[in-house]
């Protein structure tokens, strides 16, 4: 089957997971074209050459580790004339030579606009839709409304009327929708093949972030090894060391660590899941799908979730982990075996 895979470069899980999915496709004898962008589109460009076309998409602005909704609207009007141009080019070009009878989304718009315009059925796979397509079950505060509302507004006008919605997720609600499908999160094969081990140090990952006083804090805990990745620097300071990126390095320290302290990000939190690894998440203000994790982090006994990363927050965090081991030791998942056999059962019905 002729497949159009769309990923949006908005964050590199999407990237990560979506090539776990499309090596999957490939594996099973499906031809499989993707369009992307941003940093998404070079990392899946260099694992699959000659498949994938570069889009231009859609982008969040930050303030003071907040996402700024005016900023983002702002680059979003002031982009799009140029981007709308160069999407039709990819189009032509896709035409060209390609003909898909089905694309399969990762949150992203233009090969599901494509897929209308061509009265293509459409599959999602991502973990936003349970925002929309199942009950919570934690207390949302009344800070957290409006960015729930906001999020489920997006969230529903994204891929409405997909034939079916695979929704990645490490905690299970209930459905209210009709298609969709809850699957265990989606583990690149990197983590799947390490073993975990009990180190002395804390891997702590914050993207997007400018938090310039998170040495001295971290340096505050003499006693604990930290391991930071987000600044892409290589700095020594006693206990704290700063990482700079690499994927290897990065694995290798979050198979090792004790424990995590990171963002509300879903991937790096369901890996973390998956290796049996404490988490302290500090979601990023205003994005509620972030709070929705961190939420369920705090919820399931996997860890804590804080609103500000403060010593205090972090040493309560350290105080309670070997109850959080406790509990992620019952956590269970093989592989993405549970995925692939819906997903090919799925395909062969078309």
């Amino acid at each position: 089957m002729n497949i159009l895979y769309g990923v949006p470069g908005e964050g590199l899980g999407h990237a990560t997971r979506s090539k776990v999915v499309i090596g999957h496709l490939l594996s099973q004898g499906h031809e499989v074209r993707v369009v992307s962008s941003s940093r998404a589109y070079q990392v899946l460009a260099t694992n699959f050459p000659g498949r994938v076309y570069e889009i231009k998409g859609f982008h969040l602005a930050y303030k003071n580790l907040t996402v700024s909704k005016s900023r983002t609207a702002a680059m979003t009007l002031r982009t799009a004339p140029e981007n709308l141009l160069t999407n039709f080019t990819r189009y032509r070009q896709l035409l060209r030579d390609f003909e898909p009878e089905l694309v399969i989304s990762d949150f992203e718009s233009f090969s599901y606009l494509f897929a209308k315009a061509h009265r293509l059925p459409v599959i999602s796979i991502d973990n936003m839709q349970i925002i929309s397509r199942a009950e919570l079950d934690i207390v949302v505060p009344p800070v957290e409304r409006g960015n729930l509302t906001l999020a489920r507004q997006i969230v529903r006008a994204k891929l409405p009327g997909s034939q079916h919605y695979f929704v990645a997720t490490f905690f299970k609600l209930p459905i209210i929708k009709e298609n969709t499908t809850l699957v265990p999160p989606i583990i690149r094969p990197e983590i799947l093949a390490v073993k975990p081990t009990l180190g002395k140090h804390v891997l702590v990952y914050q993207s997007a972030t400018t938090q310039k006083d998170l040495v001295p804090l971290l340096q505050g805990m003499p006693k604990q090894e930290f391991r930071v990745y987000g600044f892409n620097k290589e700095e020594n300071h006693g206990n704290v060391q700063l990482r700079a990126f690499s994927e290897q390095g990065f694995i290798e320290d979050l198979a090792s660590a004790q424990a995590v302290i990171t963002n509300g990000g879903f991937s790096l939190i369901s890996e973390a899941v998956y290796l049996h690894k404490p988490i302290c998440a500090i979601p990023i203000p205003a994005q509620f799908e972030q709070f929705l994790n961190a939420a369920e982090v705090e919820k399931l006994g996997y860890g804590r979730h804080f609103t500000a990363l403060t010593a205090d927050n972090v040493k309560a965090f350290l105080y309670d982990l070997s109850t959080f081991e406790q509990v992620l030791s019952s956590y269970k998942q093989v592989g993405n075996t549970e995925l692939f056999a819906h997903l090919d059962e799925l395909l062969r019905a078309f």
